[in-house]
């Protein structure tokens, strides 16, 4: 009997409708007329056990039980799933032939993998396990996968990373939140202080940006113009360069902060003769961007409809379970697979069949044409979010995922419209010795920016025709008084895009080097959910579309050393992780000096001086904090 163990039973039933009937629905599988099964997990079906679980005296808090580390891991099984763990296990037992079917990524191979592992298996049988991979649920797709076997060896570095991850997540959760909640208790405050390897450096972000703008002291700096005129009486203006010398009259981002000295420029520049010293005049090509990741979904969603993260995780969920009408949505890549590109006259069929983007629109695509997207060398286990071929009989979307799938269609067809063309300008001016710069930019073809909501074409700002070395006249300078304005607020994009670009904000070099070339902080998967258990534990709220610390949340980055609340830790980690998913790293090399690390901590919060905690309110409201002994299965 040949086994299919999917992630979930929407895969499940995706996969037995394009295997032969006929079928019988059996209590937890599916059995076909061969005696093959199909079944499914429903998430993780095995749970970190709690420390109470290793000892019965940890259920206590204590500080002297610090830091709890198993020495024989233990999984458990989730109360509310444990019916279908034992019909899989029994399933797995009478099973010749098993097949993996998780989700394509590391969560998803690892959640398949610890449910076999149960199994007492022999290692004959778990070397003939084989991998099917699926990111598309519609029949063709999976009809496509199931031809495509890999064995699952292949991925078990996936599974290893996965397991570290998860492990590593319940030591430092487990451990810190119990100690920090112990040190805040001495102090008064009669609540959980969780502590997560992720959601404390998110809050540290949002923490950090709140006490600028409070603190935020505004500044006035001033700015030249020389209003210049050709021969031919053609005007244009040029902004001052400060030189070197102006640096003692400057702030750290080159603003002149002195009037006197830009009142002094002026009075040299004006009526006075110029010269062209520098002139760059290029047409300039873009490229439309690549089609969509989860992240940079989320990002233009917030953007266009001020959509939170996990609705719009939610919708897509929705769009690939429910309605089959979009690829595996918690991808991290925005590449597709070369062979992908012969399915566009499908899929551009089905976009405007189901109203994703106007027909007008579908039948102006190009698909002969080969974006930057179609690349082998830059799919790994997931690929882009893009549309799939199937076409909805009549308008079923609700108004959430009309949005959504609109914004998927769109980017995935911009890829099939010509680049945007554009003429650009740029011009250095020496006036009295000063240097001044102007630039101009001149549409010449929209290309796939009709599509972007850009309709007609127009000259963002003029120059007159020029020449390198042409001879003009500055009538006049003119000082602009301005101030500087306070960073902004966080929003839902804004937070995505710094979790994603986490390097910004990192002063280490060799920490930022390493997340520039990873993913950030948090998974694709998971950052939705981390930042919801944020405003669920009520250490970030919402004012209008700003998201803030609260009171409690900026507290408690106070009461932390720096490390847990700096994006640094986790960039470790994530690199780590990566690392042990390509076998350049062990298992045990990532967890031995983690858990040197986490030793440091706990004896650092024992340490801890109660005044730190002085501005934790001590008569918190009543469940404010929901207790959780563990992490989530998929945050942090």
């Amino acid at each position: 009997m040949k086994l299919y163990i999917a992630e979930k039973p929407s895969l499940a039933r995706a996969i037995a409708d394009a295997l032969p009937k006929p079928q019988k629905k059996q209590d937890g599988y599916i059995e076909l007329a061969n005696g093959d099964c199909v079944s499914w997990c429903i998430g993780h079906l095995l749970e970190q056990a709690e420390p109470d679980d290793y000892d019965a005296s940890f259920k206590k808090w204590q500080f002297e039980h610090l830091p709890i580390v198993p020495e024989q891991w233990q999984l458990k099984p989730k109360a509310k799933t444990r019916k279908q763990l034992t019909v899989l296990k029994k399933l797995i037992k009478q099973a010749n032939i098993i097949v993996h079917a998780g989700d394509p990524d590391r969560e998803g191979q690892l959640l398949v993998d610890e449910v076999i592992e149960q199994v007492k298996l022999s290692q004959a049988k778990k070397q003939q396990i084989q991998r099917l991979l699926i990111s598309d649920l519609n029949l063709s797709a999976v009809k496509k996968a199931l031809n495509n076997l890999k064995s699952n060896r292949d991925f078990i570095p996936l599974s290893v990373s996965a397991l570290a991850r998860s492990r590593a997540d319940w030591l430092f959760g487990m451990n810190l939140t119990r100690a920090y909640t112990l040190a805040g208790q001495k102090a008064g405050f009669g609540n959980v202080l969780s502590v997560g390897r992720v959601q404390t450096p998110i809050l540290g972000l949002v923490v950090n940006r709140d006490n600028e703008i409070a603190n935020f002291v505004a500044k006035p700096f001033y700015e030249v113009l020389a209003h210049l005129e050709t021969e031919q009486q053609q005007t244009f203006s040029a902004k001052w360069q400060p030189s070197k010398a102006c640096e003692p009259y400057q702030d750290e981002e080159g603003r002149v902060l002195h009037r006197g000295l830009a009142e002094n420029v002026v009075s040299r520049i004006t009526n006075q003769p110029a010269r062209v010293v520098e002139l760059e005049q290029k047409q300039k090509m873009q490229q439309a961007p690549l089609p969509y990741n989860l992240s940079a979904l989320q990002i233009d969603a917030a953007k266009a409809f001020s959509m939170p993260a996990q609705k719009v995780l939610d919708t897509c969920q929705s769009l690939y379970e429910r309605h089959k009408l979009i690829t595996y949505p918690r991808s991290d890549n925005r590449y597709l697979p070369k062979e992908h590109h012969k399915d566009a006259a499908k899929i551009i069929a089905a976009i405007a069949n189901n109203e994703g983007q106007a027909s007008e629109a579908c039948k102006q695509a190009d698909m002969s044409k080969r974006s930057k997207c179609f690349n082998d060398s830059k799919v790994a286990a997931h690929h882009a979010i893009v549309p799939t071929e199937k076409q909805l009989r009549s308008a079923s979307l609700n108004s959430d995922e009309q949005k959504i799938y609109r914004l998927i269609c769109r980017h995935y067809l911009i890829q099939f419209y010509p680049d945007y063309v554009f003429n650009e300008t740029k011009v250095t001016v020496e006036i009295a010795g000063g240097l001044f710069k102007a630039a101009a930019k001149q549409d010449v073809s929209l290309g796939f920016k009709t599509l972007m909501g850009k309709t007609e074409l127009k000259d963002e700002q003029t120059l007159p025709p020029l020449e390198k070395g042409q001879q003009l006249h500055c009538n006049q300078g003119d000082v602009v008084d301005k101030m500087t304005t306070p960073p902004a607020h966080f929003t839902d994009a804004t937070l995505l895009s710094a979790m994603t670009g986490i390097s910004r904000y990192v002063k280490d070099p060799e920490i930022k080097k390493i997340l520039k070339e990873t993913d950030g902080l948090g998974t694709e998967a998971t950052r939705a959910g981390i930042l919801e258990l944020l405003f669920k534990r009520r250490f970030l709220e919402r004012q209008g579309k700003n998201i803030l610390a609260t009171a409690t949340g900026k507290a408690l980055i106070s009461t932390l050393p720096e490390q847990l609340a700096s994006p640094d830790l986790t960039a470790k980690w994530e690199a780590s992780l990566g690392n042990i998913a390509e076998q350049h790293m062990s298992y045990q090399q990532f967890l031995t000096p983690l858990l040197a690390e986490l030793h440091a901590l706990v004896e650092q919060a024992k340490q801890c001086d109660s005044q730190v905690f002085a501005q934790l309110p001590k008569t918190p409201q009543k469940r404010r904090f929901k207790r959780k002994a563990k992490p989530r299965a998929k945050s942090a």
